[in-house]
């Protein structure tokens, strides 16, 4: 993909073939730009979405492997854009969350925080999603929408100025709009051609993420284990015919270390896998294949440019110690979409310079606060210090006697607050 954006004016004169003008155009087809190519759409306004990959492998189970914890507050955004009912197999509901600290091998602290979704009045915090099933409802939906055109796989090119942005085609046609968003992940060629900078994490750490069947039912409840070399996660998935309890596992491991759980026969790496999760569910067994992400965190300096807003992996990305990052895409795209909407709506320019100034108001601190808030527990926990132990100890057992700060968690943790 090739971006400019040195033109004064977008021109359509010296160049023929098919043009066609929407109001947006979205590069990057993934859960983020997909949602919000569907958000927009279903409430009227034209879109235009480009990848340059294909879409239909992205269904395929070996494609990706990970699940997502979609909070409440993503859950409504996916049902506005009409997606959370097109999920071909059902969520996982989480309905309490046990955080614990410890180290590999021995029982946890006795000192230990629970939250409990009902304490809220919900059902749930969260559920867990397939990336899988995301993208089958996501491939669905967006090839049913009138207003959207899907262009995958295809390379493009942008230019964008003062007036508009223009997006051509390889092969296809010209695409006028008047606001294009970049939505192709933590390298976004788009966000670099705008100039904008990045602040750049590493943590020396890999996340395995994997599945597991388990002897026991989990009963909607997730875990959250600190551990020296990272937290792991045992988070509750839906069950079906063949595996009736089912767990995806989020495991950080410092990498040098996660190298070598990876070539493990599995019969041995399984052994590992209980050591950090315990008896509670009974025994367990690997469920198709592991796999690996270096884990790092980065976030932009701007969200926006002439003509040009980023979202989701393009513009931050955090530590997975909570869960939140594919939350914090979705509520980019609540509240792009939310902007996008009304101005359309008003007869207004979506693509305006005010419009992204309050998009950016609306969600770089927020995002920022979290990235702080992520990468502060992975250092704090990921210490086998006796004095650091100690103190997160008594920290987490003063949590759980403080009931409003504990709902102040568990409505962040919806992505209510």
């Amino acid at each position: 993909m090739t971006v400019s954006s040195n033109a004064d004016k977008i021109s359509t004169d010296s160049i023929g073939g098919d043009i066609r003008a929407v109001d947006i155009g979205i590069i990057g087809a993934g859960p983020v730009g997909g949602a919000l190519a569907c958000r927009l759409a279903a409430a009227g306004v034209s879109v235009a979405i480009v990848d340059r990959a294909a879409l239909p492998p992205m269904e395929h189970p070996d494609f990706d492997g990970r699940a997502y914890a979609i909070a409440a507050g993503s859950r409504a955004m996916l049902e506005a854009a009409g997606l959370w009912d097109r999920l071909p197999y059902p969520p996982g509901p989480i309905r309490d969350i046990r955080v614990s600290d410890g180290k590999v091998g021995r029982p946890a602290s006795k000192l230990r925080l629970h939250f409990a979704a009902s304490s809220a009045g919900a059902d749930a915090f969260g559920w867990m999603v397939e990336a899988r099933s995301l993208r089958m409802a996501l491939n669905a939906r967006m090839h049913e929408l009138p207003t959207l055109a899907v262009f995958a796989p295809a390379e493009a090119a942008v230019t964008r100025a003062a007036d508009g942005a223009e997006i051509r085609i390889e092969g296809g046609p010209r695409i006028t709009c008047k606001l294009v968003v970049a939505a192709e992940g933590r390298r976004s060629p788009l966000r670099d051609d705008a100039g904008i900078p990045v602040t750049r994490l590493q943590y020396g750490q890999t996340g395995l993420v994997f599945a597991i069947a388990h002897a026991r039912p989990h009963h909607g409840v997730a875990l959250e284990h600190f551990l020296p070399g990272g937290p792991f996660a045992q988070l509750p998935m839906a069950g079906n015919a063949e595996e009736p309890n089912l767990s995806a596992i989020v495991w950080t491991e410092r990498s040098p270390l996660a190298a070598y759980l990876l070539e493990m026969p599995p019969e041995r790496f399984v052994r590992e896998v209980a050591r950090r999760l315990g008896d509670h569910l009974g025994d367990i067994r690997l469920v198709g294949r592991r796999w690996s992400y270096p884990l790092s965190a980065m976030h932009v300096h701007r969200y926006a440019d002439t003509r040009l807003a980023v979202v989701g992996d393009a513009a931050h990305g955090v530590h997975p110690i909570a869960g939140q990052g594919l939350n914090l895409g979705f509520l980019d795209v609540a509240e792009l979409s939310r902007l996008v909407i009304a101005a359309v709506a008003d007869g207004e320019d979506p693509g305006s310079a005010d419009l992204l100034r309050r998009y950016q108001a609306a969600r770089r601190p927020a995002n920022l606060a979290m990235l702080a808030a992520t990468d502060s527990l992975d250092r704090l926990f990921s210490s086998d210090s006796r004095v650091l132990r100690a103190a997160r100890d008594i920290g987490i057992a003063a949590v759980d006697r403080l009931p409003g700060l504990k709902r102040r968690f568990i409505r962040q943790a919806m992505g209510t607050a």
